[in-house]
């Protein structure tokens, strides 16, 4: 049994959150966040009060202790106005999990170790229980790109990555940059996934994702080959 007698042994705590209702769709998502709060208690505090209206399923300490606030089941508020693949209530769709971390707002750092190393079997049962694809393991400004720069560009996708949780960055480019216009470019990143009301901003989000050393919204050969890419290993099966 896991410590606090939560009956599980990946949860080290319940904290029951008055903030959620029912699901309007199946779980097909996990959201990835980060507080940008000065510690945990302050973050628990805000997604459990009733006025915030927010919420989420899970809360990992930088210590690795992981914390339940809504049960799966639930629909949490934690994605706020944001688009997926065509879902417009990423809500009803996902597992929202709070990462505790100062933010860009508080001193952006790398995340903890040991946060890392609890948040990879949540997210491994999550996916497994829930038959979630890879390419649907994501971060919150990738639903949200025009309000949200979460969890942000020190982000350890690659290591998700090495354990299947998360799509990997591609290492080869076979085919280079097949896009002669911009808005070929932003028709291909709107298929895999993007909303690209706000185009800038829809180019920083996919850069933070898949070219983190660079964030600056232009389009470029390199991003516009990445998300040929992205396409062709799911068009061939190799993405899911």
């Amino acid at each position: 049994m896991a410590e606090g007698g939560t009956g599980d042994e990946l949860v080290h705590r319940l904290v029951p959150s008055p903030n959620h209702d029912e699901r309007a769709l199946p779980i097909s998502m996990v959201v990835l966040h980060y507080t940008e709060m000065p510690g945990p208690d302050a973050a628990l505090a805000r997604l459990c009060d009733p006025q915030a209206k927010v919420s989420a399923h899970y809360l990992i300490t930088e210590g690795g202790e992981v914390i339940r606030l809504v049960e799966e089941h639930r629909r949490a508020w934690h994605a706020g106005t944001s688009y997926w693949r065509g879902l417009r209530d990423v809500n009803s769709a996902s597992i929202g999990i709070e990462l505790d971390h100062p933010g860009h707002q508080h001193g952006y750092r790398p995340f903890a170790e040991a946060q890392i190393d609890a948040l990879v079997p949540l997210l491994h049962r999550i996916m497994q229980t829930h038959d979630i694809p890879r390419a649907n393991v994501v971060g919150h400004s990738d639903v949200a790109p025009q309000r949200k720069v979460d969890p942000g560009e020190l982000f350890p996708w690659d290591r998700l990555a090495e354990y299947r949780l998360c799509l990997a960055r591609p290492e080869k480019l076979e085919l280079g940059d097949p896009f002669d216009n911009d808005g070929a470019f932003y028709l291909a990143l709107e298929r895999f996934g993007y909303d690209i009301s706000d185009g800038r901003k829809a180019v920083e989000a996919f850069q933070r994702r898949w070219r983190p050393r660079r964030i600056d919204g232009e389009i470029d050969g390199e991003v516009r080959a990445i998300v040929f890419q992205l396409l062709l290993d799911r068009d061939q099966g190799r993405a899911r």
